[in-house]
């Protein structure tokens, strides 16, 4: 259900206006109208501000240890900067103990040599060459008496140094390798230096993570707070040469008794009316305890236009039976409510409608797996449990189920199309809805009478369905555009007659995939429980063992797999087929309004919710 709103136009004196904003912002029930203008540099600059305080914040949570807390003396911002500095610093330093430790592996096999003496060596007329070989290859150049030293030995491969003096012409058959820049040891001593300094960045990280969250929360918050008042600064009309200040904002109709109160208190000028076809007007929902678990869901998509129904109180109960019967078995669901039950006890109170939601699907769950005889993955119909034999012949077989599937999709698409015709009576007016009344006719009709026609209530060559047919196309070739003329609607009317029963097959096949992903979620759990027993029977001591981890981890796989499928696909089905045999427009813009929530501007000029 859509909250009404009512638009409020305040007038107040330009010295009196931060007092009224301050007012304002305390009651937190109006929502300010935004005028398409861009905004200043003043406000980019604090949301840059502003993003990082949220940045830092965010870093230093992560990091939380258990040192003892200090008091800091420096201001918030100097907090921001050391930050940032040393997360800068902390960069170039693991990008370098990233080198060092390449450089270490390269010069380990070469030890602990002296670039010194080997500068000395080659003034003397003394040059070292370093070559590696095989071990084959160096074994025949020492038999060969040639002036060559081992350095080290790696499985095959062998590392030497050729020694010539003068100008010696000696040919050495072996791969030239270049000597590294430093020996093994100063490089380890520049990793240790180099992780001490990444220690003690770390520890100021986590100083500042122990001491200084609740002073940057304290400054975000300010931050916050000026940009709420910027934006209403910003949307401002400002007249009398900047002497009369003027704001137009939006209140939930059954907040207007507070807001009217604070404005007599403070004698305060302003004009109040309801609503208009052509304004924009925030969308505030309210629904029954049920209904609000899936207002999430329905965000996802869009939040329905001021001027039409909410759908969510609509689509919830068969968004929980499409889930229930995409996931169809009873054990899985009674997982979901004892699970998101036990979870309750400690979760906190922002999670546990999502809690509850899951325990919601859960009972559909459970329902569907009644319906179908499936249990983790046990077929009741096919199975010898004696439970099962007395009700036995109440289970549904997949040819039933699939049947099933095309009734509920029915169902919901001559649900929505009464929706639709709502709707239409709602924002255009009742002849609007003739030509959706016209459709309800013809398909209730012709279902009501090809299900009585066996009988005897309807005697054999009826005209009845002749009569149903002519009067439902008579509405709807006649009253598909009311707003044209009656050439314009006929041929508007052919155009509907086209793509509505297209449409209509075309979305009724879509629910198949209620039966589809059931019979696969049950064709899985079959099969894991097939190749668990088998894994039982393979051995009498590891098997019981191996069978129940198998279970645990296969059931679980096919709970997330199936899971995912059983909430995308009954969300795809309320999206498409179900709001568009709604005639659902959407575009509906969230009531925020200032004061209440924590709102900034973002870089587009719109508004963002940001919790503190």
């Amino acid at each position: 259900m859509i909250v009404p709103m009512v638009k409020y136009t305040f007038l107040v004196y330009h010295r009196e206006y931060e007092d009224f904003l301050i007012e304002l912002c305390r009651l937190g029930i109006v929502h300010i109208a935004e005028r398409d203008v861009e905004i200043n540099d003043e406000t980019k600059q604090k949301y840059a501000e502003l993003n990082a305080y949220e940045n830092a914040v965010h870093f230093l949570q992560k990091r939380k240890s258990e040192l003892p807390q200090k008091r800091i003396h420096i201001s918030a911002s100097e907090i921001i900067d050391d930050i940032n500095g040393k997360q800068k610093e902390l960069e170039e330093l693991e990008s370098q103990l990233e080198l060092l430790n390449k450089a270490s592996q390269n010069a380990k096999p070469w030890g602990d040599f002296s670039p010194e003496l080997i500068r000395q060596l080659k003034h003397e007329g003394i040059n070292l060459f370093f070559f590696s070989t095989t071990k084959k290859k160096y074994t025949d150049l020492e038999q060969a008496e040639l002036p060559v030293a081992i350095i080290s030995e790696s499985g095959k491969q062998v590392l030497f140094v050729h020694i010539k003096q003068n100008d010696q012409q000696i040919d050495i058959d072996a791969e030239s390798v270049e000597l590294p820049p430093l020996p093994y040891s100063e490089i380890e001593i520049q990793i240790d230096e180099t992780k001490k300094q990444i220690k003690a960045i770390n520890q100021i990280f986590d100083s500042y993570a122990n001491n200084s969250i609740k002073t940057l929360e304290k400054e975000k918050i300010k931050l916050i707070r000026s940009l709420q008042f910027n934006h209403v600064l910003h949307n401002t009309y400002k007249e009398a040469e900047n002497k009369l200040m003027v704001l137009e904002g939006w209140v939930p109709q059954p907040k207007t008794a507070a807001l009217n109160k604070l404005l007599k208190d403070t004698g305060s000028i302003y004009f109040s009316r309801k609503a208009k076809p052509d304004d924009k007007i925030p969308v505030l929902l309210t629904n029954n305890r049920f209904s609000k678990l899936f207002e999430p869901i329905g965000s996802m998509f869009s939040l329905p236009d001021y001027s039409e129904l909410d759908l969510t109180v609509f689509f919830a109960p068969f968004f929980m039976l499409f889930f229930g019967f995409c996931l169809g078995d009873a054990g899985y669901g009674l997982l979901f409510i004892i699970g998101g039950g036990l979870y309750k006890l400690k979760a906190k109170a922002e999670f546990k409608p999502y809690l509850s939601l899951i325990q919601f699907l859960g009972a559909a769950t459970i329902l569907f797996g009644a319906i179908s005889g499936t249990f983790f993955g046990i077929n009741l119909i096919e199975s010898k449990f004696a439970l099962s034999d007395q009700v036995r012949h109440l289970f549904l077989n997949p040819d039933k189920m699939f049947n099933l599937s095309l009734m509920l999709g029915g169902v919901q698409i001559i649900f929505g199309l009464f929706i639709k015709a709502a709707n239409q009576s709602k924002q255009y007016g009742f002849t609007y809805a003739l030509a959706t009344y016209g459709w309800l006719i013809i398909i209730i009709g012709s279902v009501t009478y090809f299900l009585l026609s066996p009988t005897e209530i309807i005697p054999e060559n009826s005209t009845i369905l002749y009569c149903i047919l002519a009067v439902g196309g008579f509405f709807v070739f006649f009253f598909s555009d009311p707003g044209v003329n009656i050439f314009a609607r006929i041929g508007k009317g052919v155009w509907d007659v086209y793509s509505t029963v297209t449409g209509i097959f075309g979305d009724l096949l879509s629910y198949i995939r209620l039966f589809a992903l059931g019979l696969s979620s049950a064709i899985l759990g079959f099969v894991i429980n097939d190749i668990g027993l088998q894994i039982l029977g393979s051995s009498k001591i590891f098997g019981p063992v191996f069978f129940i981890i198998f279970l645990l981890l296969g059931h679980t796989l096919n709970i997330l797999i199936s899971s995912l499928g059983s909430f995308v696909h009954p969300m795809r089905l309320t999206f498409v087929e179900f709001y568009k045999s709604a005639g659902f427009k959407g575009g509906g813009k969230e009531y925020k309004p200032f004061g209440k929530h924590e709102q900034v501007l973002n870089q587009n000029g719109g508004m963002k919710t940001i919790k503190t």
